[in-house]
């Protein structure tokens, strides 16, 4: 059925709609601590998406396109900078750690963490929250500084790569669409 008028509209459009500017953030790294400031100190960040990439197979002068790998992009989010550094501290130790500025040498294992953006509602309640398996941080942005940027607070990008995400109903190994992963797909 079709949206006849703004009524039919207002009642398919759940809980007002999701707010852009209504979203928890929570970072974590192996030296720990970020937790509780990290929900305050994000900014800005982005619900993860990702690509199913396609596999072109010729025949008799026509392309089949089947599905291919999937992919998923680098993360960013906008951090507000306190006057402790405490999130940039903790970043720059995390990719020292990875690999140092000196000689290049680093860890092997123990720098992935989990990573959680959630969408709340306007009560604080979580309507969605992501996943992010395995992140490290891979750019940390420069932090501007000038004599004519007054009445401003420094704010900085962190870039991470992960693993994948999931949330609660994506549902691995199910019986579901052409009998692979059930992703939430209803009869």
């Amino acid at each position: 059925m079709s949206v006849l008028n703004i009524n039919d509209f207002k009642e398919k459009l759940l809980g007002g709609g999701a707010r852009s500017n209504l979203f928890r953030v929570t970072l974590r790294s192996p030296l720990g601590g970020l937790e509780e400031i990290s929900t305050f100190m994000v900014k800005g960040a982005e619900l993860p998406g990702s690509t199913i990439n396609e596999i072109t197979i010729p025949f008799r002068g026509r392309q089949l396109k089947v599905a291919g790998d999937k992919t998923f992009d680098p993360w960013t989010v906008t951090v507000i900078n306190d006057a402790n550094f405490t999130i940039r501290k903790n970043i720059e130790i995390w990719m020292s750690a990875i690999n140092n500025h000196e000689d290049g040498q680093g860890t092997n294992d123990n720098y992935f963490v989990d990573l959680d953006i959630s969408q709340i509602d306007r009560n604080g309640n979580e309507l969605r929250k992501y996943e992010l398996i395995g992140a490290w941080p891979s750019v940390l942005d420069p932090i501007a500084v000038s004599f004519d940027a007054e009445n401003q607070i420094e704010e900085f990008g962190v870039t991470f790569q992960y693993q994948y995400w999931k949330t609660d109903d994506l549902i691995e190994g199910g019986e579901g669409f052409g009998g692979g992963v059930n992703q939430g797909f209803t009869s």
